[in-house]
């Protein structure tokens, strides 16, 4: 089939791959306009578009996809089919329309479970074991259309969103040249959501990332992974900002227990950075202090000379 290719993010780079390598015509790739990004906040071309620059494949780049210039071209190029993941913007229904077989969606959740911005994110926050992707046919709704495919992974107990992430996008990208190859030959009905089991994702904000020491441990260890790499989990000391990586919950059988610690108390011990939470305490990974490089928990409270009782968060 002809293809325009939509997404925007590294994680949409490995269906492009996917379908660079298939027996599919890629025509042109739709991304974000080009962003500021840095400390100079130059603009920057999104993943997408500087892989198709790379090989010479044309991209478009409308502020808004209904704009019409965007949809005269698209008319132009006249795709089969527009395989979209992470594009990062709504489809309004005249572009829809236009491709013959409209636009097919990698989504990366079993829908109807997890629809929005962070489904990733949220399977994490919320402890779920199993999730996975689904690529589903667009339509004006919210991750509402009918399902072409899904596939499962379960989620490993020291998993970050980056980790699954990760994982997903791969497996994601074979999944989505599946439903192409079932859609052009004619073998791959959509079918519609099951109307129960529908959850919402919407998009995890700084203030979702804030670590709430008042939470279980294993709370605490899953809000930190679920934000780990973005928006990026954090707290305060000294009234200034710290950012964590991700943490282990000590256990009781934790080495060298310094005693019950209050939600957000600190306390160093032989083998490691212990904070409170309101059950055990967890060990503090890497921290990074505002505008200094990330560190081990351990550099980092030698160089603070934490006082005895001191707390994170307050």
């Amino acid at each position: 089939m002809r293809l325009v290719f939509a997404g925007t993010p590294a994680v949409a780079v490995p269906a492009l791959d996917a379908i660079a390598a298939s027996q599919h015509e890629l025509l042109a790739v739709l991304t974000r306009p080009d962003a500021p990004a840095g400390r100079g906040r130059h603009l920057v071309r999104s993943p997408v578009g500087a892989w198709a620059d790379a090989r010479g494949v044309e991209v478009l780049t409308p502020v808004r996809p209904r704009e019409p210039s965007f949809l005269s071209r698209l008319a132009e190029l006249a795709p089969d089919c527009v395989p979209v993941v992470a594009y990062g913007a709504l489809v309004p229904p005249v572009a829809l329309e236009i491709p013959r077989y409209g636009w097919v969606n990698l989504h990366f959740s079993l829908l109807p479970a997890w629809r929005g911005a962070a489904p990733v994110q949220h399977a994490l926050l919320h402890g779920d074991e199993v999730t996975g992707a689904a690529v589903f046919e667009l339509e004006a709704g919210l991750d509402t259309g009918p399902l072409y495919g899904t596939l499962t992974e379960p989620i490993r107990p020291r998993d970050t969103a980056g980790d699954l992430l990760e994982r997903l996008a791969v497996s994601g990208a074979k999944l989505l040249v599946q439903v192409l190859d079932g859609i052009e030959a004619g073998t791959l009905a959509a079918v519609p959501q099951a109307a129960e089991g529908v959850s919402m994702a919407p998009k995890v904000t700084v203030e979702d990332a804030r670590v709430r020491w008042t939470e279980p441990a294993f709370a605490v260890d899953r809000r930190i992974r679920a934000c780990t790499p973005a928006p990026g989990a954090w707290t305060t000391l000294r009234g200034e900002r710290l950012k964590l990586g991700p943490v282990r919950v000590a256990g009781a059988s934790w080495p060298s227990s310094p005693g019950p610690l209050e939600p957000g108390e600190l306390a160093v011990t032989h083998d490691g950075v212990l904070g409170g939470t309101a059950t055990g305490p967890v060990v503090l990974g890497e921290v990074r202090p505002a505008g200094k490089k990330a560190m081990p928990a351990d550099a980092w409270a030698r160089g603070v000379r934490l006082a005895p009782g001191e707390r994170l968060g307050g």
